[in-house]
């Protein structure tokens, strides 16, 4: 149930952004915009940034827009508009970010109809006065991510001379459908052999994830990627390791783990294998892992076999909002935590993937859960992701559970963070071996 915050607002505020049914985005006539954190509906809070190049508006069918009336500061949900001599049912709208944002707030709106919204991370947008804005920080803004950098024209070309080198690699086979359909840029640094390349491994997950962007049920949003038919051979992997960094320069990174598989962990044994075939033939660059943390005996074997660095998803640093959100087979909070702390014992590199979702997040018992986490095993870096995910669908997820209090603004968590971890990186990106914090 939406509980709005009303506060008057003045006529300079940004205005309300709707979409008619065939997508068409327009200004309000005069409602103002509201922002979502969390089951509240609220009026601007914090100051929106211009929507970002290479970001753009996107509408949310079957959601209404919510505006606050600037003569009265009351919220008002738009169920008909008037353009003209047309009258329809309005969508609401929502900006998708580039890599190296993370939202602040997500659109003001409630379900009218339809099925659960596709999996992206939707962000609060309006009209400024000077064009779009939305609210969300530029957390990292290191260039090497940036999106012009990608699908340049040239790509389709690197990819058949890569597969040419080795034509029945089954990495690549799954790389090539990643780079040139779903637009990954970690699969394609593959073929620009450049920054951190993707590895993936497994065909199979011990979580079933709400928000998994390679499987859903029936009655879920289409996945955005579809998973490999099988999984390669320590060899496959090792090739692609080996190439990539030999022949990546500066910041060079091969990474097992990546949206369009499973659980990484579960192959163990040939990631252990593929990490030792690697290091017998070069010593350059970092070896990581993107991974739920759920095998702690799997991972030491790869710490054994040369792994240095290791990133952790989660959503929560509470059992109950963390279980309920990536529904885990055989494994549960403990084991995450476990494998944290032995990555920290074993001198990895070690970063948090931070699933985002303002006014869940950041809620004062879940900051002080992470910052606890943070602070215990000396976590080198929190990279936040904007949770993909229809904000409905996290919400009766999060209900009743995690810990409690109320949102401190996402802002004001990652400075928390900070201000209990001054060693802590915040950003969006993987940090190569000579960026990262030297101990001692």
């Amino acid at each position: 149930m939406l509980r709005p915050s009303r506060r008057r607002q003045t006529p300079s505020a940004p205005k309300l952004l709707v979409a008619d049914p065939q997508g068409k985005v327009m200004e309000h006539p005069y409602l103002l915009a509201t922002l979502r954190s969390g089951e509240t509906l609220l009026p601007p809070t914090d100051k929106p940034i211009p929507l970002p190049e290479h970001a753009r508006l996107v509408h949310l069918p079957g959601r209404l827009p919510v505006g606050i009336d600037p003569s009265t500061g009351e919220f008002e949900l738009v169920k008909e508009l008037r353009i003209g001599s047309r009258t329809f049912t309005p969508h609401a709208v929502g900006a998708l970010l580039p890599p190296g944002y993370t939202r602040t707030y997500l659109p003001g709106e409630v379900k009218h109809f339809g099925p659960v919204l596709p999996q992206w991370a939707y962000t609060a947008a309006a009209w400024g006065e000077d064009g779009p804005v939305a609210w969300a920080i530029h957390t990292d803004r290191r260039t090497h991510w940036s999106p012009e950098r990608y699908s340049t024209p040239d790509l389709k070309a690197r990819v058949r001379e890569y597969r040419r080198r080795f034509p029945d690699n089954r990495v690549l086979q799954q790389l090539e459908t990643c780079a040139l359909v779903y637009r990954c840029f970690t699969s394609q640094n593959i073929f620009y052999a450049r920054d951190e390349g993707a590895i993936p491994a497994s065909i199979m997950c011990n979580a079933r994830c709400v928000g998994c962007i390679s499987d859903q049920p029936p009655d879920g949003p289409p996945a955005s990627h579809e998973r490999m038919e099988d999984g390669p051979t320590a060899e496959e992997m090792g090739q692609v390791g080996v190439f990539h960094l030999e022949h990546a320069p500066g910041r060079t990174m091969v990474s097992f783990g990546q949206g369009c598989e499973g659980e990484p962990l579960t192959r163990w044994r040939q990631i252990a294998e593929a990490i030792r075939y690697i290091r017998a033939r070069t010593s350059k660059g970092s070896i990581n892992i993107n991974t739920n943390g759920s095998l702690t005996h799997g991972l030491r074997a790869l710490f054994d076999a040369g792994l240095d660095a290791v990133r952790v998803s989660l959503n929560s640093a509470v059992k109950d909002l963390y279980e309920a959100y990536y529904r885990p087979v055989k494994y549960g909070w403990e084991d995450v935590e476990a494998s944290i702390a032995l990555a920290r014992e074993r001198g990895a590199y070690v970063a948090i993937n931070l699933l985002l979702f303002p006014g869940v997040t950041d809620r004062a018992g879940e900051v002080e859960a992470l910052t606890r986490l943070i602070r215990r095993y000396r976590i080198d870096q929190v990279q936040t992701r904007s949770l993909c995910i229809d904000p409905l669908q996290y919400l009766e997820v999060a209900r009743d559970r995690g810990a409690g209090g109320e949102p401190i603004g996402v802002r004001q968590m990652l400075r928390a963070f900070k201000k209990a971890a001054p060693w802590l990186v915040i950003g969006n990106f993987a940090r190569g071996l000579r960026e990262r914090r030297r101990r001692g």
